[in-house]
């Protein structure tokens, strides 16, 4: 297996509003497809974002739907700097997103926080000086 992700698919409970989340909230390219497709797709460099209805992406993987609480990853977005991160955080309350815990400095040098998506998907929004790759 080559050493990368290719797709990452979250399985929505409102496809529209969350791809006007992540397009109108979070501003990120977003792929034309067909009104009628079923899927968004957003391109992340070289991964890409899908949102999939949950119900439908639970049957294709053959589990089911049904669960609630911590789904047990995040995803997440470095920036270049401290100011970076209080900006973007800036920008997602004033647009009525979720905060689930503000940026604040960490124990591992750097600074932090998470915000939630409409589904509950935890984003954290990080500057560390140890891991430049932004």
């Amino acid at each position: 297996m080559e050493p990368r992700i290719s797709f990452i698919t979250l399985g929505v409970s409102d496809l529209q509003r969350a791809t006007g989340f992540y397009a109108d909230v979070l501003k990120l390219p977003r792929i034309p497809m067909p009104e009628d497709a079923g899927v968004s797709f957003f391109e992340m460099g070289r991964t890409w974002l899908s949102l999939f209805p949950r119900t439908e992406l639970a049957r294709d993987a053959g589990v089911p739907a049904e669960g609630a609480g911590f789904a047990g990853f995040t995803l997440a977005h470095n920036l270049g700097s401290i100011e970076a991160v209080d900006a973007l955080f800036a920008e997602l309350r004033s647009a009525g997103v979720t905060i689930v815990k503000a940026p604040h400095c960490t124990d591992w040098g750097g600074y932090s926080g998470y915000f939630a998506d409409p589904d509950e998907f935890l984003w954290e929004v990080a500057w560390n000086p140890h891991f430049p790759h932004i």
